[in-house]
């Protein structure tokens, strides 16, 4: 399994969000560099935000039904 980030955020709120989300749906996601985002305030922006991952096959399902209207 090669990991695909397919989503950033700066807070984690939103990094759970989105993996909730995407575990919702059938997705398999995984979230990276929360814990280094959290070392110190506003570190998320240094390491370059809190990665939310898939599996590199399921990377364009997930963008798509990222990208669609809630409904």
């Amino acid at each position: 399994m090669n990991p695909t980030t397919i989503f950033k955020a700066l807070n984690p709120a939103d990094a759970q969000l989105v993996f909730s989300r995407l575990e919702a749906a059938g997705f398999h996601p995984f979230v990276a560099d929360e814990a280094a985002a959290l070392g110190m305030e506003g570190y998320a922006l240094a390491v370059g935000g809190i990665r939310v991952q898939v599996p590199e096959s399921e990377a364009a399902d997930a963008k798509e039904f990222l990208a669609a209207p809630a409904e």
